[in-house]
């Protein structure tokens, strides 16, 4: 079946709540109000839409902690997923064999339904607080949220049995999700349990090959310095693969202090991008910033173009999640092997009180400032810098997009209107920006530069991510397709692998 147009203006309008300009104004009439489950996409229209604020509140104001999002992000296509799988011929899902449905079942309706309940229970786990929203958004569309039946011939059974067996699949995952790794009391989700400490302290750069944690401002007098956020990420199970441990990346010489001339090199080409940056550049580092406007947006996209059924549309969102979680497994290894210095460190180290030619800050344009004073364009993310977690992701993502569909083909168009910017507000872009991408080559590409204009990484983490993580598209696209085709085993619930095996 056809989705209506009606789903691209939707995302679009998910995209714009992203970014800041409907930011938590959302009101569930106007989500649902012509909500049709015989033609549309619960997926979209109302778990997507629905549930982005409180996200966005509680997990990730920007949607660019990677870890966070994309734990969202797995949960539910999984779990929308494996609630369908019974109405495809031979598909099985990773977390419950669920039997199949006669094809006169496989309606967008009861498809529709099964996604609605599978969610539900994800959502109730992942965001528990929200509890009372999950319920609304229920109510409003004519759906129970009190209904458990586990009845395997309805939609509401497929999903309710679905949603619970992946929410108990991942839950000790290694991610430590319920933060009770490592405690007996007080629980701490999502908190580190490695016991990973910087070198350097945010006021202090002892080691400078090593990566220092950023003082952040917050807000009138309040600042945040810096913590590897969830360094475990390492240690959770993979969808598509074992174990990280059989890729590796080549160690970040240039950021290497004793390497002299290349330290300083690389530091250089970032700020010759800070000092060149174009109103389009600031604008596409910002979208790639933000993992939802950016990936997510080109799933709804071509999705459409490629007259996708609703149970492919899962299977496509599913898929590139797959391969956009499993890279950053392996990335937070080398992030935590390598423990790499970050640009402004660097600048800060080498300059000092000399004047470099940047990027001035928010309205200042291109100046001559001290080199102590030199701020990216965007905030570094709380990791060390190498390699380039975003640039993965978009490699993996465009790779298994491209076996999915068979071709390089995209399409991805999302104009920024004029002053928009999240950084330069009323700013930039000057006039409105069309951004546009036919090829999932480009978007890559751009993508992970986009890194390098934002002032956040250098070209090594770039071009060395680039060439690494295409395998992880690969991969996910091989693990689905044992999935639809149905000869994936059942998996048991997941577990991380202990933390003696992390590099040193």
């Amino acid at each position: 079946m056809i989705f209506k147009i009606r789903k691209v203006q939707m995302v679009y309008r998910i995209g714009l709540l992203i970014s800041g300009l409907l930011f938590f104004v959302h009101s569930h009439a106007q989500v649902n109000e012509d909500f049709d489950f015989d033609t549309d996409n619960a997926a979209l229209d109302i778990i997507g839409f629905g549930s982005l604020p409180a996200l966005s509140e509680r997990a990730s104001t920007n949607f660019g902690d990677a870890t966070l999002v994309f734990r969202y992000a797995i949960l539910l296509t999984n779990a929308w997923y494996d609630a369908t799988a019974a109405y495809h011929p031979t598909a099985v899902g990773v977390y419950s064999h669920l039997g199949r449905r006669p094809a006169h079942e496989a309606t967008n309706r009861n498809i529709n339904i099964a996604v609605m309940y599978a969610s539900l229970r994800v959502l109730n786990s992942f965001l528990p607080t929200y509890k009372q929203t999950w319920r609304e958004l229920f109510i409003d569309v004519g759906l129970d949220p009190d209904d458990n039946s586990t009845d395997l011939t309805t939609p509401i059974g497929l999903g309710n049995v679905a949603g619970n067996a992946v929410v108990a699949g991942r839950i000790n995952d290694g991610l430590n999700e319920l933060g009770n790794e490592g405690r007996e009391f007080n629980p701490l989700p999502y908190s580190d349990y490695t016991g990973y400490k910087p070198v350097n302290t945010a006021y202090k750069l002892r080691n400078p090959s090593r990566w220092q944690p950023d003082l952040q401002r917050q807000g009138l007098g309040l600042y945040k310095i810096q913590q590897f956020v969830t360094p475990q990420f390492a240690l959770v199970e993979p969808y598509s693969y074992d174990d990280p441990r059989q890729f590796y990346m080549p160690p970040p010489r240039n950021s290497k202090f004793r390497n002299r001339r290349a330290y300083r090199q690389q530091a250089d080409e970032v700020l010759l991008a800070s000092a060149n940056l174009t109103d389009a550049q600031k604008v596409k580092a910002e979208l790639f910033d933000d993992k939802f406007r950016s990936l997510s947006f080109s799933v709804s996209t071509n999705t459409d173009v490629r007259n996708l059924s609703l149970l492919e549309f899962i299977q496509f969102d599913f898929l590139v999640n797959i391969a956009t979680f499993d890279s950053g497994i392996f990335v937070w290894q080398e992030k935590y092997r390598y423990d790499a210095v970050r640009p402004f460190s660097a600048i800060h180290k080498l300059y000092r009180n000399r004047l470099v030619e940047a990027w001035g800050g928010p309205g200042k344009g291109t100046v001559h400032l001290p080199g102590n004073e030199w701020e990216s364009y965007l905030e570094e993310a709380d990791h060390p810098e190498y390699p380039s977690a975003t640039t993965c992701f978009c490699y993996a993502h465009a790779q298994a997009a491209r076996q999915f569909f068979g071709d390089d083909d995209m399409v991805y168009a999302l104009t920024i209107g004029a002053g928009r910017s999240r950084i330069e507000p009323g700013i930039t872009p000057a006039e409105d920006t069309l951004i546009s991408y036919s090829t999932w080559t480009d978007f890559a590409e751009e993508c992970g530069q986009s890194r390098v204009w934002a002032g956040v990484h250098f070209q090594a983490a770039v071009d060395e991510s680039a060439a690494v993580c295409p395998v992880f598209g690969d991969l996910a696209y091989e693990y689905m397709s044992s999935l639809v085709d149905g000869s994936a085993a059942l998996r048991p619930p997941s577990k991380g692998r202990p933390v003696n095996t992390l590099p040193r």
